[in-house]
Order: C-alpha cells, then sequence, then structure tokens
C-alpha cells in the first residue's frame, strides 16, 4: 500500500517541479523605468474635461441635432459641456466655432453600477458595427454649402474619421481597436511634419487585433505602457497620441504636449475603486498566503511593503494569444516611423521597444476590471483560475450588464456556436482565450480564497 503512495507522491512532486520551472524568473525580463515628467494633476483633470487636445470636431449645433442633448451630467461640468457625454468636450474652434471632440475618457472611463468611474477601461463600446463612413462625407459637403465657418472648424476630423473608421472594425463588441487606430493615424501622417496624406504612406496591417482598455490607475506602477511593453520613454507623449486625429503641425502638437504632463500627472494619482461587497477576512488571509505562493513572482506582492516586479514574459511562457505581440514584430514599419517621429524626439521622447511576450500587469483593482486576458477573451477572474470553465462563444447584456460580485466578472451567456458579432468568438485570430494555465494547478479551495484575497486589493 505504501509503494503506490509513494510513487504518487513523486509523480506530484515532479508535475509541481516542471510547473515551477516554466516559471523562473530567469526566463523574464525586467522592464527598467524611465523618468517621467511632473505635472499639476488639478489641471490635468481639467484639461482632460474641458480641454481642446482636438482642435477640430463636429459642429456643436449638428452634433446636438443628431444625439440630442444630455440630461444626465455625470462629469458635473458646466456651459455647454454640461449637455454633452462624458466622452466629449465641446471647445472653440477655429473661427470660434463650437466644436465637439472625442475625449479620452470614451474609453478611459466606464459607468459602473450607476457611477462613472474615470480610469476604468470602457469595454462596452462597439467597434464592430461603426457608422458609415460615407456619413461624414454627406456632412462635409452639407457644411462647405451651408456652413462654411463650421465646415472649416469639422473638415479635419470628418476627413479622419472618414478614413479611420472603416479601418478599425473588430470582429466583436466589447474589444478595442486602439492598435489598429494607431497604425492607421501614423500611415496617414509625415513622422516628421505631422502633416496629413489622403493616401496611405505606411503599408496597413491585414487585421485589426482586439485588445481590453487597461485601467489607468495601473501606470503608476509600470516602467512601460501596453500590455506588450511597447511604449517606453515619456509616457504623456503615448497619452496624447489621439491628437493624430486632427492635428495639423508639429506648432499644435507642441502645445497640446504641453499640458500633458498635467494630465499624466492626473493619470498617476487614480486610486482604483474598492470592492463594495462584505469580503470573507479569514479565507482572504488564506488567499493571500496562495496568491504570494503562486501569483506574486509575476503581478507582485500588496499592501505595506509591496512591491511590483515589471516583468515581461515571453509568449512560450503565458502562452496566451501570440498575436498581438507578434504584430510589433511583422509590421516594423511602425517602430520606424515613430522612430523618426516627433514623438521620439527631446526632450520629453518616447520610443517603442518590440517585444515576443506580454508584460503580467498590477492587479490594483482588478475585481473591477472584467473582461480578462489582453483581448478581454475571459468574462470572469474564476475562468482565469480555472481555464477549463473558459466559454468559447459568449455574451453578456451590454444594454444592461450585471457584474458577478463573486466570480469577479460579468455574468454572461454561451452558445454551442458562432452567433455574429454579438457574441465573443475565441476561435477567431487574436481572439483566443488560451493560456496563462497557472491558475488550473490551484483546488477549488484555493481558487476560492485567491479570489477573496483579490477582492481586497
Amino acid at each position: 500500500m505504501k509503494k503506490p503512495a509513494i510513487l504518487l507522491s513523486v509523480i506530484l512532486l515532479f508535475i509541481m517541479a516542471a510547473f515551477r520551472v516554466d516559471k523562473t524568473s530567469e526566463d523574464y525580463i525586467h522592464i527598467q523605468p524611465s523618468v517621467q515628467r511632473s505635472g499639476d494633476s488639478a489641471k490635468g483633470y481639467n484639461y482632460l474635461v474641458t480641454g481642446d487636445f482636438l482642435r477640430s470636431g463636429m459642429p456643436y449645433g449638428y452634433f446636438t441635432l443628431l444625439r440630442g442633448k444630455q440630461t444626465i451630467n455625470l462629469l458635473n461640468r458646466n456651459g455647454k459641456n454640461a449637455t454633452v457625454d462624458y466622452g466629449y468636450n465641446v471647445v472653440a474652434g477655429r473661427d470660434s466655432v463650437d466644436i465637439v471632440i472625442p475625449t479620452c475618457l470614451q474609453c478611459h472611463a466606464q459607468v459602473f453600477d450607476d457611477q462613472l468611474i474615470v480610469g476604468l477601461g470602457n469595454n462596452s463600446m462597439d467597434f464592430s458595427n461603426p457608422p458609415d463612413p460615407n456619413k461624414y462625407l454627406g456632412a462635409l459637403k452639407m457644411l462647405k454649402m451651408t456652413a462654411p465657418k463650421q465646415y472649416d472648424a469639422s473638415k479635419d476630423f470628418l476627413r479622419s474619421m472618414r478614413i479611420v473608421t472603416p479601418l478599425t472594425i473588430t470582429k466583436v463588441r466589447g474589444v478595442n481597436p486602439a492598435d489598429g487606430l494607431a497604425a492607421v493615424l501614423a500611415a496617414h501622417r509625415d513622422p516628421v511634419t505631422l502633416a496629413w496624406s489622403d493616401s496611405a504612406l505606411l503599408s496597413l496591417p491585414p487585421d485589426i487585433i482586439p485588445t481590453d482598455v487597461p485601467a489607468w490607475w495601473l501606470l503608476k506602477k509600470k516602467n512601460a505602457m501596453f500590455y506588450t511593453g511597447l511604449g517606453r520613454g515619456d509616457f504623456a507623449r503615448f497619452l496624447m497620441l489621439s491628437n493624430m486625429l486632427t492635428v495639423t503641425d508639429t506648432m499644435e502638437a507642441r502645445d497640446v504636449n504641453n499640458h500633458f504632463g498635467d494630465v499624466l500627472a492626473y493619470v498617476l494619482s487614480l486610486q482604483p475603486p474598492k470592492y463594495p461587497k462584505p469580503v470573507n477576512d479569514k479565507l482572504a488571509a488564506k488567499g493571500k498566503l496562495i496568491f504570494n505562493d503562486h501569483c506574486s513572482e509575476c503581478h507582485g506582492t500588496y499592501g505595506a511593503g509591496g512591491s511590483y516586479p515589471n516583468l515581461l514574459i515571453p509568449g512560450d511562457v503565458i502562452q496566451t494569444d501570440p498575436t498581438l505581440f507578434k504584430a510589433n514584430q511583422q509590421n516594423p514599419q511602425f517602430a520606424d516611423w515613430f522612430k523618426k517621429s516627433w514623438f521620439a524626439q527631446p526632450p520629453y521622447a518616447a520610443l517603442i521597444v518590440p517585444s515576443e511576450g506580454y508584460v503580467a500587469p498590477p492587479l490594483d483593482g482588478v475585481w473591477v476590471t472584467a473582461p480578462y486576458l489582453h483581448n478581454g477573451s475571459v468574462p470572469t477572474i474564476e475562468a482565469v483560475l480555472n481555464s477549463k470553465l473558459r466559454p468559447t462563444y459568449w455574451t453578456r447584456d451590454f444594454s444592461h450588464p450585471t457584474y458577478d460580485y463573486e466570480k469577479l466578472g460579468w455574468k454572461y451567456d454561451t452558445t454551442d456556436k458562432s452567433e455574429g458579432k454579438k457574441y465573443y468568438n475565441t476561435t477567431l485570430t487574436g481572439y483566443g482565450n488560451y493560456g496563462h494555465y497557472f491558475g488550473d494547478v490551484l483546488t477549488d479551495e484555493e481558487r476560492k480564497a485567491v479570489i477573496e484575497y483579490l477582492k481586497t486589493l
């Protein structure tokens, strides 16, 4: 009776040893910090919610005619800004024409349980079903004939949207095409002068690769931006990349850049929301021990004396969908563009460093940041920790979303086959839900304890 028991123990030890070999820090790359500029966070917030970091947009009268005026003022703004959604600003454009511009908060703020959380990635937008780009052309023609000043104030924005919109369509709802948007904008800009070109100057990647928008409050711990650690150097320059949508020249870019040290200061001041439900302290304490033993090497430790290691995990170790990081290697024209561009020039130089893996993120406020993995392919933390529970095709109610405070993620429905863009389809290239199998070695009880602990971060 003893021999089988001894044999089983040896086998289990061998399996665990093999698991740990795959996760030694010798395989990882430690990302070094870059010096970041300082700023005034209060000024940064004010610029985010009222500022003119885009200088062309939809005429206010035309915008409100199409969409109506908002009656819920989630940012408590004054004047015309009180009548538009939190993801837009009303600013003075050319010839003092009031224009409506999209802001960073379209992607970096979300209403959660009737509260607006600034810094929470917005995963409810639908980039799979964009407006007809011909509408932008129609608006341009109409304004040119009937309102020449409004035409002049809006032409750069409408021109860009007409080109960008059909080139940034995702295959399902709930993911973001940010990487594709950056590629399209770069392809239509001279890197040195930032002058616009109606025809693409660079070849574009064939597919839009989906990402989930990370929480802004994590940036204070990170030495590199984006899931692949691509963004190094001055973070503020990366935060203002959307300025390429309408920027006319480097003089305008410098003016906007002067505000983004303040914007960065505001982003770095953000704190994650606290878990609002009761926590089982005893179970959470057990989960902390398990987390520190199995997860902290990559994701860091929390509480007094906590630290975050800033590790880039190679693709063959993390094993999650590699499409995103491989695209960085397969499209070197964009790295070349960026290296020559205004954004890479001192004194606040940004640079990009392509990698072959993903950065293990900090987990502050992770309970509220569903869905999970870099492409938003897993609806709950429970399924992150137990790969057998990950659905192949799943959807959630975007109109009336319901959060599962125990499994930590969106309540969702599944189907046995692809049901179009409404359902997340993990069989699509770039949308895979595989990898990050480290939680599979835990027991169900251990996973419950870890989840309870994650509620406290």
